[in-house]
């Protein structure tokens, strides 16, 4: 079983010098963001950059954040991205409902790219599952400075319902776990930890970054301990020749749930040797 992505690494789309450095960091996934990080007046040259980039293949996974897809630029952005072989899939900022999926996916037409939304909105939040279930949604995440302002909350508490109802939504679509927002101070390493830990043990997967620098901390946050290694090694030792539910030495009831989950455990730490030299 492979992990889903871990590492997300947004980048400017009208800088083509800090996406080629993005390129060959170690980002899983580069996001190219045409929205927030693009002044008015350099959307246009970013979005030629951008499909001069997606013309040919990137090393990494290419994921292109459009603008408001109620705007006047996104169906253009749709349109013009959606068939170029580089291009790994589309970010959707501010996703409101089920329909606006739909819209998204006509545009890109035959092309019909993966789909990421995000959910910025307490309308979004309110339709979490709707979004996460539309067929061509691969994965789903918050946009927290958004929902924040939206929500009117000061501070990180009044999003513990909203984090944990995007990782119901989208394990309940069978979608893999949401990566975490990003968080904006890339001097602090030691929060950036800390923040890590808290969404992991929420059931968070990865986390979007804005810096390089960010990408390391991130990484080692969702390492697997060596204790959580042997024990999801001594589950699927049992799980490869006892079919169906079955009761470990010391008692504990594994299922197929609990398996799967031990698989994914021994793929990030598969991961995290290859990518050490070990």
């Amino acid at each position: 079983m492979s992990c889903p992505y871990l590492t997300w690494l947004y980048v400017p789309g009208d800088r083509p010098d800090v996406v080629a450095k993005a390129l060959r960091s170690r980002a899983d996934v580069i996001l190219v963001d045409l929205e927030d990080a693009v002044a008015p007046d350099r959307k246009a040259y970013a979005l030629d950059a951008t499909a001069e980039l997606l013309t040919g293949r990137p090393p990494l996974p290419v994921h292109v954040r459009v603008n408001a897809l109620d705007g006047p630029l996104a169906e253009r952005e749709v349109r013009r991205l959606a068939p170029l072989p580089g291009l790994g899939a589309l970010r959707l900022p501010k996703v409101h409902d089920r329909e606006t999926l739909t819209k998204v996916a006509n545009w890109a037409d035959a092309a019909a790219p993966p789909l990421y939304a995000l959910l910025e909105s307490a309308l979004g939040v309110e339709h979490a599952y709707d979004i996460a279930s539309h067929p061509a949604v691969h994965g789903v995440a918050l946009g927290e400075a958004d929902l924040r302002a939206d929500l009117g909350v000061a501070d990180a508490r009044g999003l513990a319902w909203v984090r944990g109802r995007a990782v119901v939504a989208a394990r309940a679509a069978h979608l893999p776990p949401p990566p975490q927002s990003v968080y904006p101070d890339v001097r602090d390493a030691e929060g950036l930890a800390r923040s890590c830990a808290e969404g992991r043990a929420l059931g968070f997967f990865g986390r979007t970054a804005i810096h390089p620098r960010q990408l390391p901390v991130i990484e080692e946050a969702f390492r697997p301990t060596s204790a959580e290694v042997a024990a999801a090694q001594e589950i699927v030792q049992a799980a490869s020749t006892d079919a169906g539910a079955l009761a470990l030495p010391d008692g504990r009831f594994v299922d197929a749930a609990v398996v799967a989950g031990a698989e994914r455990v021994l793929s990030l730490a598969e991961r995290a040797r290859s990518r050490s030299g070990v």
